[in-house]
């Protein structure tokens, strides 16, 4: 498949996509548009079909049915060049422990036959200070930062970036946040998995739910499920016991609690449903469990597929 009007203005374009592994749907008629140059995280629990659907947008693995493009391309069949205007940061990376940042970077810049700078990669994602380090020096957030210089090498048009910041202690986290802002500024358009709901929040222009193989919900962090239409729910004290009260209006609600307490409300607090809140009851809405019962960061796991299953070769 060509460029053409329609799939310029979107990275990836899908209809109908469908991979099963023996009688499993991994990937049950999904569709979905991703923008060009947008940040756009696809979340789901383990299981759910979001590794078969990047792993097929990435061109590592055929679909059964439904059309896909990405850049214009169907990655089943990918045109000349291809490859070199998409860039992969997988979850995790190993080897090459012996060899500096800047040795690294400048041997995978071979591959590419218009690679980017590779100084100026490096100091792009902020290793400049570590380009005589040897790998397995570095720390958890610097390699990662070593595997994004690798992804952008190629100065892609689409980065894949799978789980990027497991295991990073917050700093280093806020900082590859801030690498990642970055490069979607230049223009890259981010397809992010994550399971940290609040680096979806920070990070992407729009979210996707995915469970059981299909999108359920689809909209940016502050409207996705309706969240921003929901009430406001107040608590304070008064006559030692709590108090709570569901509202549209919470400024007017507060200033009448001042007015009878003549003013500071007791205990005050103001809350929305997080985006969590909201995530949990989409995916328990589709697998027919009671989210309502879980507790902050567990997620429901749908019976459908397993990541054993969805990891089998087709």
């Amino acid at each position: 498949m060509t460029t053409t009007a329609t799939t310029a203005e979107h990275a990836v374009r899908i209809r109908g996509l469908r991979k099963t592994y023996a009688d499993v749907a991994a990937v049950d008629g999904l569709d979905l548009d991703i923008r060009a140059g947008e940040v756009f995280a696809l979340l789901g629990p383990n299981g759910a079909g979001k590794t078969t659907t990047v792993e097929i947008l990435e061109g590592y693995r055929d679909r059964d049915a439904g059309e896909v493009s990405v850049l214009g391309h169907d990655p089943q069949r990918p045109g000349a060049g291809w490859r070199e205007r998409i860039g992969i940061v997988l979850q995790s990376s190993t080897g090459h422990d012996e060899i500096t940042v800047e040795e690294l970077v400048h041997h995978f810049a071979g591959y590419y036959p218009d690679a980017r700078d590779p100084a100026e990669v490096v100091t792009a994602v902020g290793l400049g200070d570590k380009r005589k380090t040897r790998a397995r020096h570095l720390s958890g957030g610097q390699r990662r930062r070593l595997d994004v210089a690798l992804g952008i090498l190629g100065d892609p048009d689409l980065l894949f970036l799978d789980e990027p910041t497991t295991g990073f202690d917050p700093e280093a986290r806020r900082e590859f946040w801030g690498l990642i802002a970055s490069l979607a500024d230049g223009g890259t358009t981010i397809i992010l998995t994550t399971h940290y709901l609040d680096e979806a929040e920070h990070l992407a222009d729009r979210v996707g739910v995915i469970t059981a193989g299909r999108i359920v919900a689809l909209d940016t962090p502050a409207r996705l499920g309706g969240r921003d239409q929901e009430h406001a729910v107040l608590t304070w004290t008064e006559h030692g016991a709590v108090r709570a009260a569901q509202t549209s209006e919470p400024t007017a609600l507060v200033t009448e609690l001042s007015a009878r307490f003549g003013g500071e409300v007791p205990s005050l607090t103001i809350s929305r449903p997080t985006l969590e809140d909201v995530y949990l009851r989409l995916i328990g809405d589709s697998t027919g469990s009671t989210p309502a019962t879980a507790q902050p960061g567990q997620h429901t796991r749908p019976s459908r597929i397993t990541d054993e299953q969805e990891h089998m070769a087709s």
